[in-house]
């Protein structure tokens, strides 16, 4: 099995110390490296290998949003995970503009630390449970219109706020999964989206849920 190598980039060392030590205690999980702020990362980008990076928001000098647009313009293919907490939502559209694949609260359990890496490794994005959850308890509802979307096109996007899959939300609306397929492809297309974590920031932005 080929090894997920793994980049803390973090502020309080201890921290990632405690987090490098729970992620070491995993087979085929390796802590490749580790930075205290966005410039210490951005100064060994060049000789880095790295399969999924944590990035914290808030750090001195060089801080997330920064060192992960910097980092993306030198290594495109990078996948950089938000280290973030709840209180920090003002950063979410920054930090996935920016190019992040998504958010990791800091006080997940590690097995939800595992679920992110291997989403994103994979090439998928990944918003932390508690975070998802705590959106749809906020939901709007769908009587309120977002540009050219249909009242079907907003049930589905504040589904995938929710955190479902395809499959879950086919079943739970009565329809079948290549409807919600087709749907999905063309919520992303008028919304100029390219995937689940901008999907959620464009939810938050026109109001069809509250953080």
């Amino acid at each position: 099995m080929k090894g997920v190598k793994i980049v803390l980039v973090d502020d309080h060392a201890l921290f990632r110390n405690g987090l490098k030590g729970l992620i070491s205690m995993r087979e085929g999980y390796e802590v490749v490296a580790e930075a205290g702020d966005g410039g210490e990362f951005l100064d060994m980008l060049p000789t880095l290998e790295a399969d999924v990076v944590f990035m914290d928001i808030s750090m001195p000098n060089v801080g997330g949003e920064e060192a992960t647009r910097k980092a993306l313009s030198l290594c495109p293919d990078l996948k950089i995970v938000t280290l973030s907490m709840f209180g920090e939502e003002s950063y979410y559209t920054r930090m996935v503009e920016a190019g992040a694949k998504g958010f990791l609260l800091k006080d997940s359990s590690i097995e939800e630390v595992f679920e992110a890496i291997d989403t994103v490794a994979a090439g998928g994005d990944y918003f932390s449970q508690r975070l998802l959850s705590s959106m749809s308890n906020r939901l709007r509802g769908t009587e309120l219109s977002s540009g050219e979307l249909s009242s079907r096109e907003i049930e589905i996007l504040l589904a995938i706020c929710r955190g479902l899959s395809n499959q879950e939300i086919a079943e739970e609306l009565f329809i079948s999964k290549r409807t919600v397929d087709a749907h999905r492809a063309n919520i992303l297309e008028k919304t100029g989206c390219k995937n689940t974590a901008s999907l959620v920031v464009y939810a938050i932005r026109n109001r069809l849920v509250e953080l």
